[in-house]
């Protein structure tokens, strides 16, 4: 039996537009959507900001009731048995808020300990199992104030596990984390993942998904548009090439030029600094480079490349129009 699942969920908001003359406006930041978790699997939610990801995980985890639908954690329903799905599950979310600064890391687990009910006889031998497991050990009498943002996350998932839940939600754990601090963020989470714990892990970034996730799902406008394993949604655009072009200055009114050339199955634009990256998908056959090239004469050129495409470009692919 799946550990986790989705059958149909919807969420509906109620907001109000206007000052003077208010109306109701209903949100439907889910749109009943269904998916299921197996035991021991590392499942990944992606989605641009607003997609309704957060909305998810906060109605598995029984922070917010769904308008209808129905959904299951662990056999428990988690509207009619919420005490029951709390019991057995963990989340860890991004940011800085959830711990004690001026208390050390140590004082911070045994306070949640506590908190979760695990036994006192208990409580020492399962800290130091999670500090080993998180690499915080030898800096746990440490306040967290003086911990880096990745030392944080870290200590954020140690204080999910305290109680030994069979299922953990993580939702974006590596946002605003630097680049060291986020790899070992990945492998403390592929650590956790081997012990048997099963993970629904959302995230913005599509090298971090495409390394831990066993399957994705990504979720756009409310409502799922792919799933499957990375290799699966990759895929989708694997019978084509990707061209790179670092342009210098305003491409401008050419972007639409470029994207009417036979073989181009689609472009996307990344600002930068100083530059703009064209970022052009193209069909198997085609040999377009030329092409491209010559719509931008006249356009300082930087860097030209040719890749195969990864995650992020099925991932642009899928959200692109919706």
């Amino acid at each position: 039996m799946p550990v986790i699942e989705v059958e149909e969920l919807r969420r509906t908001y109620s907001s109000r537009t206007g000052l003077r003359r208010s109306a109701k406006k209903d949100v439907e930041a889910v749109r009943g959507i269904s998916f299921e978790v197996e035991r021991g699997e590392l499942f990944g939610l992606l989605g641009p900001n607003g997609a309704g990801k957060t909305t998810t995980i906060k109605m598995l985890i029984t922070l917010l009731l769904p308008t209808s639908g129905r959904a299951r954690v662990l056999g428990f329903d988690v509207v009619a048995d919420a005490r029951e799905v709390r019991r057995r599950i963990g989340y860890v979310f991004g940011g800085d808020k959830g711990l004690y600064e001026r208390l050390s890391g140590l004082d911070n687990l045994r306070y949640f300990a506590e908190l979760y009910g695990v036994a006192p006889k208990e409580q020492g031998p399962r800290i130091s199992e999670l500090l080993e497991l998180v690499g915080l050990a030898g800096r746990e009498r440490e306040r967290v104030e003086g911990y880096s943002r990745g030392m944080r996350q870290r200590l954020h998932i140690a204080r999910g596990l305290l109680h030994r839940p069979e299922v953990l939600f993580l939702d974006e754990p590596s946002i605003g984390i630097d680049p060291v601090g986020a790899r070992e963020l990945r492998e403390t989470v592929a650590a956790l993942v081997s012990t048997g714990t099963t993970v629904l892990l959302t995230t913005h970034y599509m090298f971090e998904a495409d390394q831990l996730c066993d399957r994705i799902a990504v979720i756009a406008g409310g409502s799922i548009v792919a799933e499957g394993t990375p290799a699966q949604l990759k895929e989708r655009v694997a019978d084509g090439h990707v061209v790179e072009i670092e342009v210098y200055g305003d491409a401008g009114e050419r972007i639409d030029a470029v994207r009417a050339i036979a073989g181009v199955t689609g472009v996307a634009v990344e600002e930068g600094a100083t530059s703009q990256l064209l970022v052009v998908r193209t069909s198997a056959a085609a040999q377009v480079t030329p092409a491209v090239l010559g719509t931008l004469d006249g356009v300082r050129l930087g860097r030209v490349a040719t890749r195969e495409p990864t995650l992020e470009d099925a991932y642009i692919e899928l959200v692109r129009d919706v």
